[in-house]
């Protein structure tokens, strides 16, 4: 995600580095820098126009106080200028009305059916919602079981008549959430592979009927700059409040993301993170800002922590790592609940100065860690929480039970020892813990 985009700004902003001062000759390569930055990652181009300028503008006309170095200022005014063109404050969706319905619209294969699913899924872990999906894609082959299946898979409710028309098929819907305590309608419409009349009636009408509180936009990131252009079509005939940036986790330069809501004044309200039904995460510019300019996102973190971990148990797991405590029965546990995080190399991409250690290209093949949990199953409780009794005939046992050679399981045992080292250091270097 802004992979490309965050690489060259970075190495625009290293130009700044070790200056007195920041003067119009001295930064002139760093704006140029920015402005092909922009233009290669599909941000648009009076988009790039504007920001470059106002960038400009406001480090000509700052003064370097004795707390920041130039640099630092520089990185600030680029920053708040990002955190603007994305929006700058958090839109967050309706959810007071009951039931609140929302309509999702979209081209074909801008991933809105899963997108329905992943929504569905999130209000209900999220917010305690008790969401029905609606079945009103009618045209599309098989549109209708994937969001059953998709409803199944995550035992919520999907209401669906075949191929009735849609405006017909909503009204029941929304007689059958009022009978089972629905509290809220998710309708995925039908899309088509461009914007026709004959989608934007049908979508017109289900609007004009029934006033959905939200009428969301999914659109595919990876698009480039023509997907201001299918925003700004659907915002013609629709009163869209938000859309939804689907693939960021895919080879995309998210050039979009920058342009949507200075050129449509349509807010971004969630963000398709990862295939899987729990890949939808809000959209917040700060966070998304301090990501490109690889300032990390610890706070996105901490949260999907929290999905997996209570705060308590998290803490209590701090002091036994503190504490020299922490054996390979904890590190197995942690070692699942890592795995319910989702790909590892997304949640490494969102550490602080993830780039500038080359962690943003990592891959994490998931058969390491399936490795890793079947040498730790093999070995006995014992084994687990005394690691050191582990002399050549257990390690030996230990092979034959995980089939994984008696090398990988030094290896393990080696990177174990380095990491409790590396605690102990931390507890000895005086470090105070948040607790």
């Amino acid at each position: 995600m802004f992979e490309y985009m965050g690489e060259r700004l970075s190495s625009a902003i290293k130009n700044i580095r070790g200056l007195g001062k920041i003067t119009e000759e001295n930064i002139n390569d760093a704006m140029r820098e920015i402005r092909m930055a922009l233009l290669e990652a599909d941000v648009n181009y009076q988009v790039v126009k504007e920001f470059v300028s106002n960038v400009k503008e406001k480090a000509l006309g700052m003064e370097v106080g004795k707390s920041l170095k130039p640099d630092e200022l520089f990185i600030k005014i680029v920053k708040d200028e990002l955190i603007a063109l994305l929006g700058g404050d958090v839109v967050e969706l309706e959810m007071s009305k009951n039931p609140t319905i929302l309509m999702l619209v979209g081209l074909q294969g801008s991933g809105k059916t899963t997108t329905a699913g992943k929504l569905a899924n999130l209000l209900r872990k999220k917010h305690a919602k008790h969401p029905l999906l609606v079945a009103c894609d009618i045209y599309r082959p098989a549109a209708i079981d994937q969001l059953k299946e998709i409803g199944a898979s995550l035992n919520i409710p999907v209401f669906e008549e075949g191929k009735t028309k849609p405006t017909d098929i909503v009204s029941h819907a929304l007689e059958y959430a009022k009978e089972n305590k629905n509290d809220y309608i998710i309708i995925d419409t039908a899309g088509r592979l461009h914007i026709d009349e004959e989608l934007m009636n049908e979508l017109q009408e289900i609007e004009d009927t029934f006033h959905p509180h939200e009428v969301i936009l999914v659109i595919d990131a990876m698009m480039g700059q023509d997907a201001i252009n299918v925003i700004q079509g659907f915002h013609d005939k629709l009163n869209l409040t938000g859309c939804i940036l689907t693939k960021l986790d895919g080879n995309t330069k998210g050039g979009v993301a920058l342009s949507v809501r200075h050129l449509t004044n349509v807010p971004i309200k969630f963000v398709g993170d990862s295939e899987k039904l729990d890949g939808l995460s809000p959209f917040y510019p700060v966070r998304m800002a301090e990501r490109i300019l690889d300032m990390g996102d610890i706070m996105g973190i901490a949260e999907k922590v929290e999905d997996i971990m209570s705060e308590q148990d998290a803490k209590d797991q701090a002091k036994k790592m503190m504490s020299g405590k922490y054996d390979l029965e904890d590190f197995l546990t942690n070692l699942k609940q890592i795995k319910k995080l989702g790909p590892l190399e997304n949640i490494i991409k969102m550490l602080p100065q993830a780039r500038k250690m080359g962690l943003n290209n990592i891959e994490v093949d998931p058969k390491q860690m399936a490795h890793v949990e079947a040498i730790i199953l093999s070995m006995t409780p014992y084994e687990r929480r005394h690691p050191e009794v582990l002399k050549a005939s257990r390690k030996l046992r230990i092979s034959k039970g995980s089939g994984r050679p008696v090398e990988e399981i030094n290896r393990l045992l080696n990177q174990f020892e380095e990491m409790k080292k590396m605690m102990k250091m931390m507890k000895n270097g005086n470090m105070k813990l948040p607790f």
